[in-house]
Formats: structure tokens, sequence, C-alpha cells
């Protein structure tokens, strides 16, 4: 009996690989990673001691490295346990818990056709291709080349034109015995009973080849030449080779970069082809788009079959936020453990074409390092330009995100997106700092109502400005972290800074609660008044906001500490200087903070596991961890030692 694709895909999506092969062998603890869907065993096709034998429940695939055996669900079966196809594919279809294809003859003729209309789709993209080197092709060659790419480039993605002409494509695959049914069922002419004629749905177009899964062609996006063309792309029509909905542009060739050895291990999805292609040549080939509308459930379904966190890559603007934002709105219903997405938003009025055509690839590569939880953009969305000076309104807020996360389907997930919410909130509705004698509420130091009083030291403690900023102290009294106070008043003091290197600056985490409605706050007022932003501005809106006291209270820290580079007075060049300085460190510690937790842990497993060898290992690698941390908190003598210290920047006199 023959299967058709469809339904073999269909089991083989419904069963991970490793379900298959877990029935047959034991999987080993220490080389296997479940979350990721990574399997390794001793093989069961040849005798071994040592785990050589992996699975990828992401490829769907097998393979030992000590005997070469390779394949997918069926082939196991078939290799190793001595069945038929026919016996394997009723294995995983039980599995599946999806019934057998009953033989079929008109389903067999069906897919027969099919096969027939792929061959006459393939010869009408050697057409498109042929005409785009003719005399008539050469405004789409110079349109092509002015949009920077190679003729390798348009080789590899198939591109052509179809030339101006009502007839051109019909009359070629007629010429060819084609028949006029088969032509129609492929969507290249439009037809129906008020059309006396037929003729070819592209004219005057650049062509995209959109191919399936198997790297066959099944559609085509047309590019308008003219200005005046009603529609400036163009799909084919839905046939019965194409359903837009449940493709994805250069999905075949995206999943092997990221699955290769080299692969960038991810799956970026941007808006248009010219995206991708432009993407591929500068070197970043893992990119796939929708077909000229909003992502569909199916084909987030496409994304997460080849990666458990896709990028979802818009463009800065008001219309690519609110594209980000519907697509949040799609995926959250749908996310598991291991199963979300990260959002990328583009500098306002760039695109990835824009980005790479001159540069090359690293300005992009910086846009997906800072790369935006779910969450995330899911928090900032909702307050973001709002007020919530009411307990109404905060009311409101809080049902709001409570409702939004209710559609969340996983139980767990579910649960722990409503407490990361609550922990936002918590940290949001803070009571502002008060005013005069007051005190910093809840994690500063009263000031006693005296007018020389140093934000970060106690008036009445007498102990010295450097342990006031050890971790010790600061733990203590939950101060600011001095290098944090850094980070947040150089950009208040110097916003130019935040819209030259915004992708990097916007993305900081800041353990601080009250920082972290410092910058919320902030971020929201320059996203709302844009580059124009000047400093007098962002202090009187923020001070507008409640955030007075604490602004005075950073500033104080800051001039206490000598830190000139992080003061209004700074020169913009040295604001710059000391800020990356600071950010390094402050990344670099927070890296250090995951390594150790990921060094805890896995000393944790071996300590349960006995085992003697890799103990020692990770106890020594816990403690490089913690020098290197020790070495970084005394590295702030060096940002200490750049502002006046250093002759380069003058503070106020006297100070």
């Amino acid at each position: 009996m023959r299967f058709s694709n469809a339904f073999l895909d269909e089991i083989r999506d419904r069963v991970s690989i490793s379900e298959v092969i877990g029935k047959r062998v034991t999987w080993d603890r220490r080389k296997t990673n479940v979350s990721r869907g990574d399997y390794w065993a001793c093989c069961p096709f040849h005798g071994e001691k040592s785990p050589s034998f992996h699975c990828e429940d992401r490829k769907g695939r097998y393979h030992c490295f000590g005997c070469g055996v390779s394949g997918d669900h069926f082939r196991f079966l078939t290799d190793l346990d001595g069945l038929s196809f026919p016996e394997a594919v009723q294995q995983v279809a039980d599995m599946a818990g999806v019934a057998m294809p009953q033989p079929d003859r008109e389903a067999e003729q069906r897919e027969k056709e099919r096969m027939g209309l792929v061959e006459v789709m393939d010869m009408a993209a050697r057409f498109f291709e042929d005409q785009l080197q003719t005399p008539a092709g050469a405004k789409a060659r110079a349109y092509l080349r002015d949009r920077g790419l190679t003729g390798r480039t348009i080789e590899t993605f198939r591109l052509g034109y179809a030339p101006e002409s009502r007839n051109a494509l019909k009359g070629f695959l007629a010429g060819k015995g084609v028949p006029k049914e088969a032509i129609e069922a492929c969507g290249l002419v439009v037809y129906g009973p008020d059309i006396p004629v037929s003729y070819d749905r592209f004219r005057d177009r650049i062509m995209f080849p959109i191919l399936s899964v198997r790297d066959k062609v099944i559609a085509f996006g047309g590019r308008a030449m003219s200005p005046d063309a009603p529609a400036k792309y163009l799909n084919s029509n839905e046939t019965e080779l194409f359903h837009k909905g449940n493709v994805l542009y250069n999905h075949a060739r995206a999943r092997k970069a990221a699955q290769g050895a080299d692969g960038a291990g991810t799956i970026i999805a941007v808006e248009g082809y010219m995206d991708v292609i432009a993407l591929h040549q500068a070197g970043i080939e893992n990119a796939v788009a929708p077909l000229g509308t909003a992502l569909t459930e199916n084909q987030l379904e496409l994304l997460w079959k080849m990666t458990p966190e896709p990028v979802l890559c818009f463009d800065g603007d008001g219309a690519g936020i609110r594209a980000a934002n519907r697509a949040a709105d799609l995926a959250l219903p749908y996310i598991k453990p291991e199963r979300t997405v990260r959002f990328a938003l583009l500098p306002d009025g760039k695109d990835p074409d824009d980005l790479v055509r001159h540069e090359g690839r690293a300005p992009f590569d910086k846009v997906m390092a800072g790369a935006r939880p779910l969450a995330e953009m899911i928090w900032s969305r909702e307050v973001q330009g709002a007020n919530f000076e009411t307990p109404e309104s905060r009311a409101a807020l809080e049902a709001r995100l409570r409702q939004i996360t209710g559609a969340i389907a996983d139980e767990d997930v579910r649960r722990h997106y409503q407490q990361n919410m609550r922990d936002r909130l918590n940290a949001f509705f803070r009571p502002a700092p008060r005013q005069g004698g007051g005190g910093f509420s809840g994690n500063r130091q009263t000031r006693g109502g005296g007018r020389g009083a140093v934000q970060g030291t106690p008036v009445s403690s007498g102990i010295s400005d450097r342990l006031a900023r050890s971790a010790l102290v600061r733990g203590a009294q939950e101060l600011p972290a001095l290098r944090e106070s850094v980070l947040a008043l150089t950009v208040a003091n110097h916003p130019g800074l935040l819209f030259s290197d915004y992708d990097e600056i916007a993305i900081i985490e800041y353990e601080n609660r009250d920082l972290q409605r410092l910058w919320s706050a902030l971020l929201g007022i320059a996203g709302s008044v844009g580059t124009r932003l000047e400093r007098d501005r962002l202090i009187e809106e923020l001070e507008a906001a409640g955030f007075d006291a604490l602004l005075r209270g950073l500033d104080q820290q800051i001039r206490n500490s000598r830190l000139w580079t992080a003061t209004a007075e700074a020169a913009p060049e040295d604001a710059r200087e000391g800020y990356l300085q600071a950010l390094a460190l402050h990344k670099r510690t927070r890296a250090l903070l995951w390594q150790r937790r990921e060094l805890e842990r896995e000393l944790a497993v071996a300590t349960e596991e006995g085992d003697g060898e890799r103990v020692p290992q990770i106890l020594r690698a816990l403690q490089e961890v913690q020098m290197e941390t020790m070495r970084l908190e005394n590295q702030e003598a060096i940002i200490e030692g750049f502002g006046v210290l250093s002759g380069r920047v003058k503070g106020p006199a006297g100070k």
C-alpha cells in the first residue's frame, strides 16, 4: 500500500522519534538533554559500552557515530525489528492515535495528479528564470542589482521575471503539452465563467518561487515593476499545492541552516521575501517569512517544529510594533515549557535588508542579541504610555494582565506567567519616593532629615563610603547597586546614548525594583518622543512621574563616588565611554551569576549520582567563578578613576 506524504508527515509530527526508540534503549542520563529533545544511548544495532547513538526530536532522525546507521521512525522499526514498511507505519500510527488510511484509488489518482502539478510549477519557474535574462527582463535585473543582490543569490533563490504579456506563460506551457486544466489548477492563469479567455496571473513582475518543505515549487510571489500596479506584491491563489497560511518562505533552507553542524540553532521570522534573501546573502541563512500576511497559528507551529524558541523580527515603526503585539497574542495560548518566542524590534525606519546591505550582518546580529522575551513584550505593551495614578487604573491593569495570561493553556506556564506579572506589578506600584524628611521607601535608606545626607549611606552609621558600596552593606540595606545607578543615571543625563545604542541599552535588566520602574518610565518617554528627546525634557517628565527624589538620590550617590561620567556635566564622549565600561562589567557579572547557578545545579546532580570524578572538577570551576566575581567587584575602582581623577572630566567646582 502506498501512503501519502501528508499522512506520513502527520504521524511523524504526532510521535517524537525518542518515543519510538525509547521503547528499545535506555537513555544515558549524563549526555541526554530531555528539555531540548536531544537523546543519547548505547547503539541497539551494535554492541558498545559508551553511548554513541544519538537522536533528535527536532529533526526526527537518529544516527550512530559508531556504526553509522541513521534514519527516521520507520527506518528504525524496519531495520531493528524486521518489520515491513507498512507494518512500521501501522505501529507509529497506533502510537499517534491516527487511523490508517483505507486503500483509495481516487486518493492515489489525486496524489498522482498533484505530482504532475509540481512538475508544471517547476516548468513555470524555469520559464521565469529564463525571462529574467532576456532584454525584456533588463529592468528587473537592474532592480535586483540596485537592491544589492548578486548573481549567485538570484540563482540560489531561482528569481525570475514574468513578462508584461497576457499569455506568455500560458503559451509556453501549452507549447510543452501541458493541458489547460493543469495550468488552471496551478493558479498560473486567471480564469472563470465570466472570463472568456484566461490570461497569465503574473505580468511584469519579479518572481519569487515559493517552495515546499521538500524543496518543490508550489507557488509564486510576484513584485510589481510598475508603480501603478494595483498590488505591489501578489501571491498565487490557493490551490491543491498551496495553502498560504500553512507555508513559510525559505522553510526548507532555513531548517537545514538551523539544524546543520554550523547552524544558528534557531529560526528568525522576518516580514518579507527580500528580507529573507538579503539576510541569506549576508550569511544569515536561518530566516523565513510569512507570505504577505500576519503570522498564522499553522505557521507558528511550523516554526516550533524547527526550534523551541524562534525569534520574530519586526520593523520598529508603529505598524511593526502592532504586528509584534498581534503575534504575541497569537503565541500566548500555545506556549509550553521549552516552547516560546522572542521578539526583535528593528530600529525605526529600517528593515533587515537596510541593516545588512551596507554594513554586513553585524548590525542585524546586534538586534538579534537584544531579542526580548514574550513576557516582556506583554508587560511593555500594557504599561507603556499609560497613567496609573489611581487605584482604579491599577486594578484595571492587574485585571487585564490576569485575563491575558489566563489564555495560556499550559497550567504550569500559566502559573509562572501570572507570578511574573504579579512581581512586575509589585515593583511597578511600590510607593513613590517620599519628599523632604521622609525616606526612600522599600529598598532605600532613610535620609534622617539632614540636608547633607548622602544617598547610599545612612547618616548615623559612620561607615566608610567603600564599605557602604560593598555587596554586604548593599544587601543589608537593599540599596541600588552602584553599577546599576551608573547605568540608569548616565542614560537619564545623556539620552542620546539610548538612540545611538538602543538595542544594547534597552534590554538591561536591573535588580533594584525602583530602578526597574524608572527604566520602564524612561523607555516609555523615549519611545513616545523619539530621537528629538533632550535631557531637560526627559528629567522633567520623570520628575512629573514621581521619580524626582530617586533621581536626586542617584545623583548624590554618583557624585559621592566621584563617578563624573554619569553626571549631566560630563562630555558626551566621556559619558559614553564610562557607560560602556560599566555596562561591560554589569553584563559580565550577570553572566558569572548564571554560570555559578549552572555549576551549582551540575554539582547537585553529580553529588546525587556519586560521581567522584566530576565533583572536584565542578568545585574547581565554582571557585574560579567566585574569584572572577570578586575581581569584578574590586574592578569598580577602574570606573571610579575614570572621572576627575583621570583629568578627562572636570566636576563642578568644589565637588
